[in-house]
C-alpha cells in the first residue's frame, strides 16, 4: 500500500495552522495556512500524488499545539517531526529542535554547531526552507546583532512567537544562547 498522509487545520493565536503527520503520527508539515489555495500549493510542493485524508485531532498534535498556545512551551518538543530536504537542510533543522524554548540564537551559531562556521548564509536558506514552523523552531534564529531577520510566516507572528515564549520562560524579551 502506498504512503498515506494526514492534515488538519487548526485555529491558533498567530493565525490558522496547516498540520501534516504521516501514518506513523510524524509531524511533516506545519504551515501557516491562509486559504485552500495555500493548502493546495502546500500539498502539490511536498505531497504530489499521495493520499491524504482529513483527519482533525490526529495524533494530538494538535492538543499539543493548543497547550505551547497556553504557555506551556516546552510541550512541542515531544511532538516527532521529519521533513523531506536535503542532508545539510535537516542537518539545521535537527540543530534547531536543540534551541532551547524562550531563547534565540544565530545563524552563524547554528553553523558552528553543525560544524560549519562558514556556512551562515547556508544555514539561513535552510532555515527558510523549514517546513514544520514552530514545532523546528526556526523563529528563534536571529541575526548575529540581535535583530529579527526574515520569517516565512512574516515578522509579525516571529515577535509574538518570540514574546510568548519569553513571556512563558520568564527571560524578559528574550534570551540569546550561544550554541558552541
Amino acid at each position: 500500500m502506498s504512503e498515506q498522509f494526514v492534515f488538519e487545520v487548526i485555529q491558533s493565536p498567530v493565525g490558522p495552522l496547516l498540520l501534516i503527520a504521516d501514518a506513523s503520527g510524524t509531524l511533516r508539515v506545519l504551515e501557516f495556512h491562509n486559504s485552500a489555495e495555500r493548502r493546495r500549493r502546500v500539498l502539490e510542493r511536498h505531497f504530489d500524488g499521495v493520499p491524504m485524508v482529513e483527519k482533525p485531532g490526529a495524533f494530538g498534535h494538535a492538543a499539543t499545539l493548543a497547550r505551547y498556545f497556553d504557555g506551556d512551551i516546552e510541550c512541542i518538543d515531544s511532538i516527532s517531526a521529519a521533513a523531506r530536504g536535503s542532508d545539510f537542510q535537516r542537518q539545521v533543522w535537527k540543530a534547531l529542535r536543540t534551541i532551547p524554548a524562550g531563547t534565540t540564537t544565530s545563524y552563524g551559531a547554528i553553523a558552528r554547531k553543525i560544524g560549519q562556521p562558514d556556512a551562515a548564509r547556508a544555514v539561513g536558506l535552510a532555515n527558510g526552507a523549514n517546513p514544520i514552523a514552530i514545532v523546528v523552531p526556526c523563529h528563534r534564529v536571529i541575526g548575529s546583532d540581535g535583530s529579527l531577520t526574515g520569517y516565512g510566516g512574516g515578522l509579525e507572528r516571529k515577535r509574538w512567537l518570540l514574546a510568548h515564549e519569553a513571556r512563558h520562560a520568564g527571560y524578559g524579551l528574550f534570551k540569546k544562547v550561544r550554541h558552541s
